[in-house]
């Protein structure tokens, strides 16, 4: 085979826990909206409506190895990019239609993500419905820590997850306050896309999000899982 241009790099993520340089070959990336009550409510909406899904391109992601900081660039084009940290789930076995109840027979770890948003792009975006590619898939929008293997985990109702901002709490919860559950979230996925070994699955973020600027530190933690720390750098 002869490429007549260039063939692009393969976005990977570090794996610990699976040998020395282990990596996750990334496939497509997923993104659940709305999953948590309190943020639903804090971005104008309530209850538990069906779960939608958006995507980002497979190098948006942006990976940080455990206790690094890596750089992201403030991104072009907006004056409010909006933190929002996120459970990743990372898909081993691929499969459609798959059941709730054999879902996580298809995961092969976790990882701690932030969903990067230029918000004012995403909103310009809803009111003149329109897709928010522009708001949500940009360069470095899904910075991502470690994927560990799922049975060193330890997740349950009670997990914390949270971030911190220059050493101040911004978002805080647990993982049984997500609306869709895991198992629930690869069930509906499946039944509109066939996944993949190599899929993200970004479940979707806690109350508390907020916008960052220049010079910003955020450090993201999800108990059993891992650490992410991020510093937002000029563009």
């Amino acid at each position: 085979m002869s490429f007549v241009v260039t063939a692009p790099k393969l976005p990977t993520v570090p794996v610990v826990g699976a040998g020395p340089g282990a990596e996750f070959p990334v496939h497509r990336i997923y993104c659940v909206g709305r999953n948590y009550v309190d943020h639903a409510i804090e971005m104008g909406h309530s209850g538990r409506e069906p779960p939608f899904f958006f995507m980002k391109p497979a190098d948006a992601v942006m990976p940080v190895a455990e206790g690094q900081t890596g750089e992201m660039a403030y991104p072009s084009l907006t004056r409010d990019l909006h933190h929002e940290v996120e459970l990743v789930v990372a898909i081993g076995k691929g499969g459609r239609d798959i059941s709730a109840t054999h879902a996580l027979d298809h995961v092969y770890g976790y990882a701690v993500g932030l969903d990067m948003t230029r918000r004012d792009l995403q909103g310009e975006a809803k009111k003149l419905g329109r897709p928010w590619c522009i708001g949500k898939g940009f360069d470095q929008s899904a910075p991502i820590g470690h994927i560990r293997p799922a049975a060193q985990c330890y997740l349950n109702a009670a997990t914390r997850i949270a971030l911190n901002v220059n050493g101040t709490t911004r978002q805080q919860s647990v993982i049984g306050k997500l609306i869709w559950s895991v198992p629930e979230i690869i069930e509906q996925l499946s039944t509109a896309w066939e996944l993949a070994p190599g899929d993200l699955i970004y479940t979707g973020t806690p109350e508390g999000v907020a916008a960052v600027l220049e010079g910003d530190t955020l450090q993201a933690q999800i108990d059993g899982v891992g650490s992410l720390n991020v510093k937002i750098v000029s563009g």
